[in-house]
């Protein structure tokens, strides 16, 4: 398709120019250079959309200057006014109507300084014709909105002999930045998510981050009646745009995706020269979504609908139907997303009947069973809602989203409405509180004595993660994923439950690789969640847990997840001495699942035990290995505080649980011993805490002295600082003391080696800490190890604490 003719204002200037990389520009750069073509007389000009930091350039130029500097501008509404930014930049009255004497009188007061003028777009023909007089003699420094509707010879004069400058777009840490600054609490990845659609606006970043801490309702971004902000500025200049342009700008903001240049039109080549779209391979994306977006959302009804209509003919599958529900096409929408939902793989399966099920309520139950399936947990709950009745089919589905959500409460009371049958058996195992698991489970098995529903079959295979193991394989030879996801879930829990956490971790990663292959992004990271949660409970490698962990905390997680996975760095903060930032983090989780309750609880009386402010016994432990660990924790809460444990239930606990419960009710040295023997490999915290209160209980102090010996060795290979301390101050006790300085050196950090940890303190993986202070992640990398040895640390948590520790006086 030919490109239209060039359009005033839109064509590129016949000039060299400085070129701007996209995406990777450097406004310093920038800087540099329109210093340096001012370094004598002559005529810069920066470009760029609204809101890129066109203006702000040109102060920091003006801030650098060492001569006088004269700084005027045009306004939108006296744009025709003879001169007027001449007559703002030198305080007075010009002639206008004489091109030179109006340069002759502007150079007579600006002589020897730099003459700054914003905002050309809004310029007087006079000043847009005198600026390069002006440059012959002085060094004149402008700026000019893209799109704009200067007259195109007007435009070749301006620039014929100027050095023209494109904004760069913001670096990565600059728009890290700028998000902190607007909305300080937003996580990277909502915060990289809003660089991406910002297109490296400034003006559009922080509107958006503002936006994003405040406003959940999308629609709420775009405000095109108030002149001041961020959306009206961009509507008025895409309203600069020839219509081709204002067109093909709006379907890229309908789409959401970057579209081949046949699909756009003659637009496509108005965009490219005005600098809004950028190639992506064959196809054209939006420089800046969020202008996209503000071109669709000034387009008037009958406009939209019509692009919708032309979109949907124009696209395939899914992304056809929502174009043709948008159009008012309900029919055809419906007809389009049931056609594509047994074309397409579980995530798209379920976008499709979840569309579906928004134009006929009579698709919900499909399509909250498509959503389980991708563990769309939410979606699936919200599209039930719409269901035309509540009992059958629609309270199967319920109780599994409930159940998912981990309220097995919740769920029971969903089955009330349930069909009798194979699967609302199994729901009702699955859902049973744990004490009557076992006795339901004997009743179903005399009921349905073939097993031929391979869900049930799963749900009666208990908590033997072989026979989980083999019914999982068999409902995914049936087609069953949501059966097949919740067998691995349960063999992940009921290996943790049995402390063989190291085989939990590795079936974790397995099903989580398996949820992704099936595009089940919301299974992937519960079980990414539940994998951590092992790692930091076996006590393998905290830093990289605490890293990894707050990687997957940053983006948007079911509750399960989200739980495991600030319940996982809480528990590393506190075992690597970042205590006060462990028990932030357990404050923000009130509103556990149910399923999480216990662990949460338990949680809050470790970390407090941990931090030397030991509360009461923990309630109500739970069978397993969190319910064990609550009484172990209970153990030593009484021990330091001189009263007495509430008694273990003879539950059928981890051999290790058991063992180290044995060991404190017996109170001797010996089962101790034993109980550090049976958490070896499996669990190092707990050996330490073993191999702590065997030196408490041995009976001479050669025996003491050697349990808190190996109690440190392992505390320290492990990087669990806190109970590491203890057994310095058991040592010590005994007249054993340790130098804790690094040999190579006692301190002596450099301020930016200092400033990274403090990062690190504050909870801030590599990754974010670059984005924060402007430096690649490897170079955060190189201070982190510096400052550990520097500081005798074996790890960054512990480099951090201990200069957190120094900062504030402590010894």
């Amino acid at each position: 398709m030919a490109a239209p003719p060039p359009t005033p204002g839109l064509a590129r200037p016949r000039v060299d120019t400085v070129p701007a990389d996209h995406g990777h520009g450097d406004r310093e750069d920038a800087l540099h250079a329109m210093a340096a073509a001012l370094a004598g007389p002559g005529l810069v000009v920066v470009t760029g959309p609204p809101g890129c930091g066109r203006t702000r350039l040109l102060d920091r130029l003006a801030q650098a200057s060492k001569r006088p500097v004269h700084a005027g501008g045009g306004l939108a509404m006296l744009s025709g006014a003879p001169a007027l930014a001449l007559e703002r930049a030198t305080r007075a009255r010009m002639p206008a109507d004489d091109l030179p004497l109006l340069a002759e009188a502007v150079y007579s007061r600006t002589r020897g300084g730099l003459l700054v003028i914003d905002d050309l777009q809004w310029c007087d023909a006079a000043t847009l014709a005198v600026l390069p007089v002006l440059a012959e003699r002085l060094p004149v420094a402008a700026a000019l909105r893209t799109p704009n509707r200067l007259g195109e010879a007007a435009l070749e004069r301006l620039l014929a002999n100027a050095t023209v400058i494109p904004v760069p777009d913001l670096t990565d840490a600059e728009a890290a930045r700028l998000v902190a600054e607007a909305a300080p609490a937003l996580p990277p990845a909502r915060a990289a998510a809003l660089a991406v659609r910002a297109g490296g606006n400034p003006l559009a970043l922080t509107a958006l981050a503002k936006r994003a801490a405040h406003l959940d309702a999308p629609g709420d971004d775009l405000d095109l009646e108030t002149p001041g902000d961020p959306a009206a500025a961009a509507a008025a200049a895409i309203a600069d745009l020839p219509r081709a342009g204002r067109t093909a700008l709006a379907a890229l903001g309908l789409l959401g995706r970057p579209a081949h240049p046949s699909l756009l039109g003659d637009g496509a080549a108005v965009l490219q020269d005005a600098g809004l779209a950028v190639p992506d391979g064959a196809h054209l994306r939006a420089a800046s979504p969020w202008m996209a977006e503000v071109a669709a959302g000034i387009l008037d009804r009958d406009a939209r609908l019509s692009m919708h209509e032309r979109l949907a003919d124009a696209t395939t599958g899914v992304e056809s139907a929502r174009h043709a529900h948008a159009a008012g096409l309900a029919d055809r929408a419906l007809a389009t997303a049931v056609e594509a939902a047994d074309a397409v793989g579980p995530q798209a399966r379920a976008e499709a009947l979840l569309l579906a099920a928004e134009l006929d309520p009579a698709h919900a139950v499909a399509a909250a069973r498509a959503a389980l399936a991708s563990g769309r947990t939410n979606a699936a709950l919200a599209v039930l809602d719409r269901a035309p009745d509540t009992g059958g089919e629609t309270a199967l589905a319920r109780a599994w989203a409930l159940l998912a959500l981990g309220e097995a409460g919740q769920a029971r009371a969903a089955l009330e409405a349930a069909p009798e049958g194979p699967e609302t058996d199994q729901l009702r195992l699955l859902a049973a509180p744990p004490a009557e698991k076992a006795a339901l489970a004997a009743v179903l098995r005399d009921a349905h004595p073939d097993l031929a529903h391979p869900g049930l079959a799963a749900a009666l295979a208990g908590d033997d993660p072989d026979a989980l193991a083999f019914a999982e394989a068999l409902a995914r030879d049936a087609g069953d994923s949501t059966t097949a996801f919740w067998c691995a879930w349960t063999r992940v829990i009921a290996l943790a439950d049995a402390a063989r956490l190291v085989e939990a971790e590795a079936v974790a990663h397995e099903a989580a690789d398996r949820a992704g292959a099936a595009g089940a992004y919301s299974w992937q990271t519960r079980f990414l969640a539940a994998a951590a949660w092992c790692l930091v409970l076996s006590g393998t490698g905290l830093d990289n847990v605490i890293a990894a962990a707050q990687s997957l905390a940053d983006h948007a997680l079911p509750a399960v997840a989200d739980t495991l996975i600030d319940a996982s760095i809480a528990l590393a903060e506190a075992d690597t001495g970042a205590l006060g930032a462990a028990r932030a983090r357990l404050a923000r989780l009130k509103d556990a699942p149910a399923a999480l309750e216990g662990l949460v609880a338990w949680l809050e009386h470790e970390t407090a035990w941990l931090d030397g402010q030991p509360g009461p016994e923990a309630p109500e432990a739970q069978p397993g290995l969190v319910g064990g660990l609550s009484h172990i924790t209970g153990r030593w809460i009484a021990y330091d505080t001189g009263t007495e444990p509430v008694a273990a239930e003879p539950t059928p606990w981890p051999v290790p649980v058991a063992s180290t419960l044995a060991a404190w009710d017996k109170a001797a040295p010996g089962p101790f011993a034993q109980a550090a023997t049976a958490w070896d490999g499996l669990a190092a915290r707990e050996q330490v805490r073993c191999l702590l209160a065997l030196a408490a209980h041995a009976g001479d102090a050669k025996a003491a002295v050697a349990a808190l010996e190996a109690a440190e060795r392992i505390a320290d290979e492990h990087g669990l600082i806190v109970l590491a301390g203890r057994a310095r101050r058991g040592l010590r006790k005994h007249d054993v003391r340790r130098d804790r300085r690094s040999a190579r050196g006692g301190g002596g950090l450099t301020d930016r080696e200092s400033e990274v940890l403090r990062h690190v303190a504050a909870g801030h993986p590599s990754r974010r800490i670059a984005e924060i202070l402007g430096i690649t992640a490897e170079t955060v990398e190189t201070h982190i190890r510096s400052g550990m040895r520097k500081l005798g640390a074996k790890t960054r948590t512990e480099a951090a604490v201990l200069l957190t520790a120094a900062e504030s006086g402590e010894s």
